[in-house]
């Protein structure tokens, strides 16, 4: 079964770094886009291998922070 995630990346000091926006905890870097990636889907495998997958309970809230 495939599922549909959005990965959000950045660059840091030459790596890529990201995070699967809709699982929290599930972070991830590579040299190269591909290479994070891989990693990524690599670090998802190994979260929701273990148990019952943390982001069945998410929920959000706005919150006010002053800047």
């Amino acid at each position: 079964m495939l599922r549909h995630f959005t990965l959000e990346y950045w660059i840091d000091e030459g790596w890529y770094v990201g995070r699967i926006k809709e699982v929290p905890g599930v972070f991830s870097q590579g040299e190269t886009l591909d290479e994070l990636e891989k990693n990524i889907r690599e670090a998802y495998k190994l979260m929701t291998e273990e148990e019952e997958p943390v982001w069945t309970s998410v929920q959000q809230k706005e919150i006010e922070v002053e800047v």
